[in-house]
């Protein structure tokens, strides 16, 4: 499992961020079978009806589907969702506010660009 249930968000959110991560990382590829509701919950020792929002919350998305009698399983076209969504998410999150930053403190664009480059080589 890739991450333990500790941050400020709900648990049922954590699960599908964990199923999401998992998607997106290649270990959960497309039309794959996703861990039931019941082996999350045991493996986190969480109440299945938790884990079963976090899974279904994916459902609504159309990230995963479920095969009657079978379980859930990933969607196609899935992963390509998920990197645009988390683009944007990103974008909002980190590079609107750094511009915004940037602005306030006289950093110019070719020196936050300059930044830029020099995080990601370090």
């Amino acid at each position: 499992m890739s991450f333990l249930i500790d941050d400020d968000r709900p648990i049922f959110a954590q699960i599908a961020a964990r199923i999401e991560n998992d998607i997106l990382e290649g270990i959960l590829p497309e039309e794959s079978q996703v861990p039931s509701t019941n082996q999350f919950a045991a493996y986190y020792k969480i109440n299945p009806a938790t884990a079963a929002k976090g899974v279904n919350l994916l459902v609504d998305q159309g990230i995963l589907y479920k095969k009657r009698g079978i379980g859930m399983f990933v969607a196609s076209g899935a992963r390509a969702v998920l990197m645009e969504t988390r683009k944007q998410q990103f974008y909002e999150q980190y590079v609107v506010t750094m511009v915004q930053e940037a602005k306030k403190l006289g950093i110019t664009f070719p020196q936050l660009t300059e930044m830029i480059e020099k995080g990601a080589t370090e």
